[in-house]
């Protein structure tokens, strides 16, 4: 299974406006920190605002806060709201197959995908920025060490 870029540019997201708690992030900021293109980034953070888990304030002194706490935000949940497909296989969507009845590929790739979202249900935003993680993150994206110890702790 591959995530999508999108996908991966939420996660990523997250990451920076968890570490930059409580300061505000701002979009343009988060683009130069990964070098990303702040178009594609904003799309992004629209539906990231949508879904409540950051919360935008615009205007000047605007900018990009966590929606909730970072331990109420689940990695699943995220990947289940930013993929549009998780299908594995096109039978999965479409459901149609010369051997659909008797194939039991599709239920073993059903269970393999529910094992990988059981996984990530088991992590949030806070256990990715934890322990010498958040200080590390911190110090290559060129914030504040000192603020991501005390987010990630």
């Amino acid at each position: 299974m591959r995530l999508t870029r999108y996908t991966d540019y939420a996660l990523r997201t997250l990451i920076y406006v968890g570490l930059h708690e409580p300061r505000q992030s701002s979009i343009a900021e988060i683009a130069r920190a990964y070098g990303i293109s702040e178009n594609h980034l904003t799309k992004v953070v629209h539906q990231l605002g949508r879904l409540g888990l950051i919360r935008t304030t615009r205007g000047r002194g605007g900018g990009l806060r966590l929606g909730r706490p970072a331990a109420e935000i689940v990695i699943g949940a995220v990947v289940r709201q930013t993929e549009d497909d998780l299908a594995l296989v096109e039978c999965f969507a479409s459901g149609v197959c010369a051997i659909t009845a008797p194939c039991r590929l599709r239920r073993v790739l059903g269970e393999a995908l529910a094992a990988f979202l059981a996984v990530l249900d088991g992590y949030t935003l806070a256990d990715l920025l934890a322990d010498e993680a958040g200080p590390e993150i911190a110090r290559l994206l060129g914030l504040s060490t000192e603020l991501a110890s005390v987010n990630s702790g």
